[in-house]
């Protein structure tokens, strides 16, 4: 398995989502993108990924208290190359709170005892995103209920209150 210089590896099959077949996280030559791919067709510079280390709370015993291998990943949501503005639009609202008030995507990882590990966490979440934001929603279209089905409803409600009113016991 080869890296690029910012941790992402090349060539590794991504289990998050995306087409049947499509290798995520690639440098592909194929489509001439100039940076890091995080889905289809959509990519960012690898200068625009920036990534930080600090100690972490996560797995690791005593080494947690020795190395700094909590991740953090903040990129530009405007440095996402290829992506449409109503995904970009679709990618704000899943972010939520991962989203800061400079426009900085922030996604933190510290559940794996390495630097490397927890790199490749974060980008992998970051793609997740990506490609759920990818997907357009279905339009829902209103519709009426028909004139049988209106007619079945209202004759079994008269069934069901004949059936109440022959309950009662008349005192005549």
């Amino acid at each position: 398995m080869a890296f690029c210089t910012n941790g992402c590896e090349i060539g590794r099959e991504f289990a998050g989502g995306g087409p049947p077949g499509y290798t995520m996280g690639m440098i592909n030559a194929a489509n001439n993108l100039p940076g890091i791919e995080l889905g289809p067709g959509v990519w960012t510079d690898r200068d625009q990924l920036r990534f930080g280390f600090s100690r972490s709370s996560g797995p690791g015993g005593q080494n947690v208290n020795k190395v700094n291998s909590k991740t953090e990943l903040r990129v530009q949501i405007e440095a996402l190359h290829g992506i449409s503005e109503r995904s970009r639009g679709r990618l704000r609202l899943l972010l939520g709170s991962r989203l800061t008030a400079a426009g900085e995507i922030l996604m933190t990882a510290d559940n794996q005892r390495t630097q490397e590990a927890n790199r490749r966490a974060c980008m992998d979440k970051l793609r997740v995103l990506i490609v759920k934001a990818m997907i357009e929603p279905k339009v829902r279209r209103k519709t009426k209920p028909s004139k049988g089905s209106k007619m079945r409803r209202l004759e079994g409600k008269r069934l069901t209150s004949e059936k109440k009113r022959n309950r009662s016991v008349s005192f005549e």
